[in-house]
């Protein structure tokens, strides 16, 4: 699944899962442009994209909810790499836990900011220095956009069921330039600032229980189905949902 000569752009690429998408399209060949906001990449991953890939990664730290920093930063990833052949929405998060009595206005926005406003940004600046014919979005929502996730989760999980519909409607939008558009939607993945910070122990031993694969999820688990989709051997795959889940969803 090669992506030689190919430019990708990955989103929340510093660490978790964005990191591991970024390193496996550097293997591929691909040239890699990613953000961060508070995880900043370690010259261990710089060290190893470049080396993969022959490129040094360039590295674009921003708030990807700012209507002023997305633009900025995909005409730099424009004037350094050229045109993108493919945009990696992953930034999102849960921000904090909040039933519906103790959920206000302002954090059901950051909410759907973090998770909503950064893909709509991306998005819409990036399609237009897009290569047509070629050119691939990945969107990484969740299990909980489907299951409604676990307790105080609910704008999250609202956040990412809209980012399906994001993809389909993007998918039939995009399919005249040839740009397909799909999404991803991760179980439990562990070694992720997700369930570091939002999961307890007894929570984690109780969900990987549940899974009919007897395992978390890794990040690299995630990246092997984004690497899929990103090649040409996905050309005729769009506006679909890969879950990746170890059967968690159905069990």
């Amino acid at each position: 699944m090669s992506l030689s000569g190919k430019t990708a752009l990955v989103t929340g690429g510093g660490i978790g899962i964005g990191q591991a998408i970024a390193v496996a399209f550097a293997r591929a060949g691909a040239r890699i442009a990613l953000t961060y906001r508070s995880h900043e990449p370690d010259s261990r991953v710089v060290e190893a994209i470049t080396e993969a890939s022959g490129h040094r990664p360039v590295l674009l730290a921003l708030d990807a909810t700012s209507a002023t920093e997305v633009p900025r930063a995909v005409d730099t990833v424009h004037g350094e790499l050229g045109a993108v052949d493919i945009l990696v929405n992953n930034v999102g998060g849960l921000v904090r836990r909040a039933g519906i009595a103790e959920l206000d206005l302002d954090l059901w926005r950051t909410v759907l900011a973090v998770n909503l406003d950064s893909m709509f940004l991306f998005t819409h600046h990036t399609v237009p220095i897009m290569t047509t014919g070629t050119g691939r979005i990945i969107n990484v929502a969740s299990l909980a956009g489907r299951t409604g996730g676990h307790p105080g989760a609910l704008a999250y999980a609202t956040a990412k069921a809209a980012v399906f519909g994001f993809t389909r409607g993007l998918a039939k939008e995009l399919a005249p330039r040839g740009i397909t558009v799909n999404a991803l939607a991760p179980g439990f993945i562990e070694a992720t600032p997700f369930h570091d910070a939002f999961t307890t122990a007894e929570s984690k031993r109780e969900t990987i229980g549940a899974v009919p694969l007897g395992r978390a999820g890794t990040p690299s688990d995630v990246a092997g189905p984004a690497l899929w989709l990103a090649s040409a051997q996905a050309d005729y795959v769009t506006g679909t949902v890969v879950d990746i889940n170890g059967g968690q969803h159905f069990a």
